[in-house]
């Protein structure tokens, strides 16, 4: 059993959208368009010291998101806001859409993965209503976690602006 059955319990839905992605080994890609953010600079503790694992996260700029890597989906957490997957090769992603918001139960939030199945980098993965997150007080910043601890390499700059599908950072 891995990282994210011990954390999380799981949730249904499909989906098809993809956002094309030209794969290389151990890169991983933002999730969604928006501006990349340091982890330090988000002041929750849980992310910002990197207790769950290194990584990147995102500003989105739409409610879209999408797969960072190919692989399986491990969990899909009830509530829509997070999303574990690992690849082929042993690399566990933990996709956490917003700080805290798992307290919205729901709200907002619409998963289009379920557990167990394989998704590719690209395919959509939850869509999500930013302004009604917004609206209840929480933080849409969204983290993209190496939970494996493979090392994280080659980060994109923060404050850049990224697409969904670009590389962010790499894994070793």
């Amino acid at each position: 059993m891995g990282l994210f059955s011990k954390l999380f319990k799981n949730e249904e839905s499909t989906g098809t959208e993809k956002n094309s992605v030209s794969e290389e080994k151990g890169c991983i890609y933002s999730p969604a368009d928006g501006k990349a953010v340091a982890l330090e600079t988000l002041g929750d503790g849980m992310f910002s010291e990197k207790i769950l694992g290194d990584g990147v996260a995102v500003a989105p700029s739409e409610g879209k998101f999408f797969a960072p890597i190919s692989g399986t989906v491990e969990t899909v957490f009830p509530t829509g806001h997070a999303y574990g997957i690992t690849s082929a090769d042993g690399v566990e992603i933990l996709l956490h859409i917003g700080l805290d918001t798992v307290a919205l139960d729901g709200k907002g939030f619409r998963a289009h993965v379920k557990q167990g199945q394989q998704v590719n980098a690209g395919d959509l993965l939850a869509t999500v209503d930013l302004d009604a997150v917004k609206k209840e007080g929480y933080r849409v910043e969204t983290m993209v976690i190496v939970t494996s601890g493979n090392t994280v390499e080659n980060r994109i700059d923060a404050d850049a602006e990224v697409k969904a599908g670009e590389k962010i950072f790499e894994t070793k």
